[in-house]
């Protein structure tokens, strides 16, 4: 912008610099003008604010600039016309000619032809003239398309914005964080920050905020500035909806935390699986007065859940993260931005004809996802002609076979690469079995189709790599889907062939092509608690000769778990508990 400079000023460096220093201060301190220009589309957009009036303008790229610059200028005439009969409806006198304002687009200090096309004139580091006001042009400059406060905010759980952006990095963005002052608090309160509103005192900076106990009952005031590298956009300042209020005290998960306050190092990955308990269950009156009547009503609210599910699931310190009953509006706006402030990406696959699903993350710094192989568990069997041989057997019940065909059950796979070992995978499979309790016919159809898919695309896909199958399995460790994992068969007189009564029966002798595999936090007396049952569902299934368990993480004790009757509580969101174990890849 300012190369433009005569070749005489080199003789004078001091008057040079401060030239040019004054010059940039001039630029940066002049009004933004944003313009969003994208390759491919036949439109862009210009936007400023004049006279504490927003303008927003979308005009053709091939359109010239003389166009753009007379719709500004008619703008403000009609402006200045409405505000002068608004002024003699005031004061009753005759009204005046509007002043045509001067409007015209500078580039390093010369004016911008009239016939040049948007696409073309619109430059950063373009100068815009309306009248006596400048703008200083910022062409795709670093925005954030969304920013969003949570709604629910509790003392001592962490504070996750919702956020995109658009041209810019959002690990470059710089934060800073702010809580109202509230009536009756001293009126020098600590650490202001000089120029700004004296109703806010600066708490803190990061993208995540946890406010403190001296927080309750104040709004939280955070101010983002968009980045690309040493490059900013306009900063946005959003104001929490409601204040901070009183957390729960101590939860199931703090003494957990003892134990991954740090992530792990290589070779050692750390896995959870877990389901988090989805609101579209939650909030049944089924839920609310017979599974768990117990449950303090607020504490089954998503917002409330949620806090306890961002600070449980960030304190562990994950490298890869199993999640079921993820609901689809939990997984964009709340565990995205919450774990992707944490160092986590996640992938989602919901149920068909269902709004939850299942997520799973892994640590960006060690891994990248290489490819993802989901399926439905039900489709698979009837269309993958790997499945050909089970669905002939199957298919000699009619009555199972038609409720399992109507599960949407989905089974998630993805192949992770180690960042640091560039073709060293390994594949993590995640799934939620069918619930019911006479469902073990179905449940070891739907494992016996899930063992044959992942066994296939390791084959194909990712020889070599080791499997972790987290999930939700539904399954007691008696049952014969335990057996079928650990034992890679089953016989067809298990009894479980039979377990929804004789006119489902469909007995058959059931192997699985993947080696037997390890149940690596063992069988603990539960992983779901409720008011009526209690029992280990939840598995990470590891192949033993290729990963060991380094630690496994204590689960809650009992009283920590009965504390408030069962799960959930307002001390712990969901009605299973978390598995977390330390895996040792050996080779």
């Amino acid at each position: 912008m300012f190369s433009l400079l005569p070749s005489a000023l080199s003789l004078f460096p001091r008057l040079y610099s401060r030239t040019l220093t004054g010059a940039c201060r001039l630029f940066c301190s002049m009004e933004p003008a944003v313009v969003r220009c994208l390759p491919g589309e036949p439109k862009l957009t210009i936007s400023f604010s004049l006279d504490g009036s927003h303008k927003h303008m979308l005009r053709d790229k091939d359109e010239p600039l003389a166009k753009v610059l007379a719709r500004i200028s008619n703008g403000i005439i009609k402006s200045q016309i409405k505000a002068k009969k608004s002024k003699k409806n005031l004061v009753q006198q005759p009204s005046e000619a509007a002043e045509v304002a001067l409007v015209k687009l500078c580039v390093d200090g010369g004016e911008v032809p009239d016939t040049v096309p948007n696409s073309e004139a619109w430059q950063d580091g373009a100068v815009l003239h309306v009248g006596d006001v400048r703008f200083s042009v910022h062409r795709n400059p670093p925005t954030f398309t969304t920013a969003e406060l949570p709604v629910s905010l509790l003392a001592g759980f962490p504070v996750c914005p919702k956020l995109e952006i658009e041209f810019g990095d959002l690990q470059d963005c710089e934060f800073t964080w702010y809580k109202e002052n509230v009536p009756n608090a001293s009126p020098e309160a600590d650490d202001k920050v000089p120029g700004q509103d004296t109703g806010w005192t600066h708490t803190g900076c990061g993208r995540v905020h946890v406010p403190s106990n001296q927080d309750i009952g104040c709004r939280l005031k955070l101010r983002c500035t968009p980045k690309d590298g040493s490059r900013s956009g306009v900063a946005k300042e959003l104001v929490s909806v409601g204040t901070v209020e009183a957390g729960p005290g101590a939860c199931t998960f703090d003494n957990r935390h003892l134990y991954t306050v740090k992530v792990v190092e290589w070779p050692v990955v750390r896995v959870v699986s877990y389901n988090i308990l989805a609101d579209v269950y939650a909030q049944t009156e089924l839920s609310k007065t017979v599974l768990y009547p117990y449950c303090a009503p607020y504490a089954l609210q998503l917002d409330y859940r949620q806090n306890l599910i961002k600070k449980e699931l960030s304190g562990y310190n994950a490298d890869v993260l199993c999640l079921q009953e993820v609901d689809k509006g939990v997984f964009l706006d709340s565990l995205i931005p919450a774990l992707d402030a944490f160092g986590l990406d996640g992938v989602f696959r919901i149920k068909e004809k269902q709004y939850e699903g299942l997520a799973t993350f892994y640590r960006r710094s060690k891994f990248r996802l290489l490819s993802r192989h989901d399926i439905i568990l039900s489709e698979a069997l009837t269309s993958d002609p790997i499945h050909s041989q089970l669905l002939e057997r199957v298919s000699t019940n009619s009555a199972l076979k038609e409720k399992i065909l109507q599960r949407s059950t989905a089974l998630q796979v993805s192949i992770l690469e180690d960042i640091s070992k560039p073709g060293k995978t390994v594949c993590v499979a995640n799934t939620h079995l069918y619930f019911h309790p006479t469902g073990g016919n179905v449940r070891l159809v739907q494992m016996g189709v899930a063992l044959q898919h992942l066994s296939h695309v390791i084959r194909e896909v990712a020889p070599g790599s080791p499997l972790i199958f987290c999930g939700d399995f539904n399954s007691l460790p008696d049952s014969g889907v335990l057996q079928l994992v650990s034992e890679s068969e089953i016989p067809e007189q298990h009894a479980d062939w039979s377990s929804s009564g004789p006119e489902e029966s469909c007995r058959m002798e059931l192997l699985s092509t993947l080696p037997p595999m390890l149940s690596a936090c063992g069988h603990p007396a539960y992983t779901n608690y409720v008011g009526g049952f209690h029992g280990c569902l939840d598995y990470i299934f590891i192949q033993p000769d290729r990963m060991q368990v380094e630690q496994m993480i204590p689960l809650p004790s009992h009283q920590e778990v009965t504390t408030y009757e069962a799960l959930p509580s307002v001390a712990h969101p969901s009605d299973h508990i978390a598995l977390v174990c330390d895996l040792h890849w050996s080779r």
